[in-house]
């Protein structure tokens, strides 16, 4: 029954049986391992999202139960998380385009789709490292974890306009050097 319900009911419910905060975890940890190997490699991924499951599981009786997703909460505990780790980030943007090997396609336990956008454009990885980590942000939550613009206002706290923006701003970055050759 629990996996029934939707995600605000089961926080709900965590509080007085915190066993069942674990199908929240079985419910979204595997897209959000996807979207944060996808940001810092495998080797942070699973830390990040340990990690989050974590603050969540402490900050759960703070969650607003008008949102029966919880996804953008998470991705956005996540994104906080990630931004702690900007230079793996930095780094591993730099390591993939000294080596035009991204960290994902390395032998091992299958961790993407074979769908990655940087392993088949090295610019394209060059022109996310150069973007401001705000904006970079927007537009992997939007482009990676497919999250709408209010999703991604909700897991950022920040207003839906300024979402729009900065994706705006980020795309456009993102053209120019793409179509510069960068």
């Amino acid at each position: 029954m629990p996996a029934e319900l939707d995600d605000a009911t089961l926080i709900e419910r965590s509080l007085r049986e915190p066993e069942t905060f674990a199908v929240l975890f079985d419910r979204h940890a595997p897209l959000l391992h996807r979207y944060v190997t996808r940001r810092l490699g495998p080797s942070e991924a699973e830390d990040v999202v340990a990690d989050t499951f974590l603050a969540a599981f402490q900050q759960r009786g703070g969650y607003d139960g008008g949102h029966p997703d919880a996804r953008p909460w998470l991705y956005g505990i996540a994104s906080n998380l990630i931004g702690k780790r900007r230079r793996t980030e930095a780094a591993l943007y730099r390591a993939y385009l000294r080596s035009g090997v991204h960290p994902a396609e390395i032998p091992g336990p299958q961790v993407e789709d074979g769908l990655n956008t940087l392993a088949v454009n090295r610019p394209l990885a060059r022109a996310l490292l150069r973007l401001k980590r705000a904006d970079r942000d927007v537009l992997l939550l939007v482009a990676w974890a497919e999250l709408s613009y209010q999703e991604v206002a909700d897991a950022l706290a920040i207003p839906p306009g300024t979402v729009a923006s900065r994706l705006n701003r980020a795309r456009a970055q993102i053209r120019q050097a793409l179509e510069r050759g960068e």
